[in-house]
């Protein structure tokens, strides 16, 4: 049997990025007599690294904007409100890694070991200093508990669109036993509503889609200017661009300038498409193939976080979704150790990616995820 969360009225701290989502989450526990509190990070000083193309191509996250629109929205609901500083934490936990994994040939995703690292864990001891028990989040996902097993479960969010649980798989027990997903069984149009009918000043803001600390989109710009101010030198920057027989096609501008499955902007004509299979890091080399050497049947997945069990000790049946707009994919899980595993696929995919998040699924029960290697 699955129970839900929230069952009594205790004092519950809300993360409100100024989006429409959370404040939506915001008047909907307000509306319902829970004593709420908001709670907005502060996660990147918008006013470092200067240099960079700040003409944005979409709405981002955490920017100086929306800490005012988080506080025009507490204060149209009358409840209090405060900042919390987390840059040095989010500097070290996603920044820097980010950069670190581009570097080495990898393709990093900030805004799940944002969710790991920041989100649901300093974030859940703020909340307890501050008195509130509970903290509830505009993320498209469910927690359920299962009485059965004792254990809390992370579910799909009912809105398949919107929903986020590629993102959470990081999350432990003990941070799903305090948090609360209001979201969870509405569709995007509902939340808009809510937040229409509560007459919130966001209630018609723009999706945010970059990622928060750049601010352009342009990563590599980001990296080369983030490594500048640092007094880094980026590493040997050309090398070979090769094909997946050993074949030097032509050069590369640097093995960050690229990500697995790319195919604009390598720099030759072929005569046929090409598209990047694999970054060699160590060899300093760019290997491109064709599209059917894209595809790969098997993976290996690291530091994986284990939800609906304590540790997989036999070979599982899954779907599996290796990035965030992948279908996910009919596999078998095999266990390498506690925490590590093999991914054998029934058909082969496509762009298999080291750096991005495998995460693996029982219909909409979250079993757990890591990260591919």
């Amino acid at each position: 049997m699955l129970e839900s969360n929230i069952n009594q009225k205790t004092l519950t701290a809300v993360a409100m990025s100024g989006g429409v989502d959370s404040s939506a989450v915001a008047a909907m526990l307000v509306q319902r007599g829970f004593p709420v509190v908001g709670l907005t990070m502060q996660l990147w000083n918008q006013r470092r690294l200067p240099e960079l193309d700040r003409a944005t191509h979409g709405q981002r996250c955490c920017s100086l904007d929306d800490v005012y629109d988080a506080k025009r929205v507490a204060q149209h609901l009358g409840m209090p409100h405060y900042v919390v500083n987390y840059e040095q934490r989010f500097e070290e936990t996603v920044v820097q890694p980010f950069v670190q994994e581009y570097l080495a040939g990898r393709t990093p995703i900030p805004c799940t070991h944002c969710n790991n690292n920041v989100k649901f864990d300093p974030l859940l001891v703020t909340s307890r200093q501050i008195g509130a028990d509970r903290l509830a989040t505009g993320h498209y996902a469910r927690i359920l508990h299962n009485e059965i097993t004792g254990r809390y479960e992370l579910l799909r969010a009912v809105d398949g669109a919107k929903d986020q649980t590629y993102f959470l798989f990081g999350l432990k027990q003990e941070q799903m036993s305090r948090t609360d997903f209001p979201l969870g069984e509405l569709d995007k149009s509902a939340v808009r509503e809510i937040a229409r009918q509560a007459a919130l000043p966001v209630a018609d803001k723009p999706e945010s889609q970059e990622i928060c600390f750049v601010p352009s989109g342009n990563y590599v710009q980001f990296i080369e200017a983030y490594l500048g101010e640092r007094g880094e030198a980026l590493p040997e920057e050309e090398g070979d661009l090769v094909t997946t027989s050993g074949e030097v096609i032509g050069r590369h501008r640097g093995v960050h300038h690229y990500t697995v499955g790319q195919r604009k902007g390598l720099g030759i004509a072929a005569g046929r498409p090409l598209y990047v299979v694999e970054l060699d890091h160590a060899a300093n080399r760019v290997v491109v193939g064709d599209d059917a050497e894209l595809r790969s049947e098997s993976c290996e997945v690291r530091d994986i976080n284990w939800i609906s069990f304590a540790v997989l000790e036999a070979p599982v049946r899954a779907t599996v979704k290796i990035r965030h707009r992948h279908e996910p994919a009919a596999a078998t899980v095999e266990p390498l150790d506690a925490k590590c595993a093999r991914v054998k696929f029934d058909v082969p995919q496509r762009a298999i990616t080291p750096g991005q998040a495998a995460v693996f699924y029982s219909g909409d029960i979250v079993l757990g995820g890591g990260w591919i290697r």
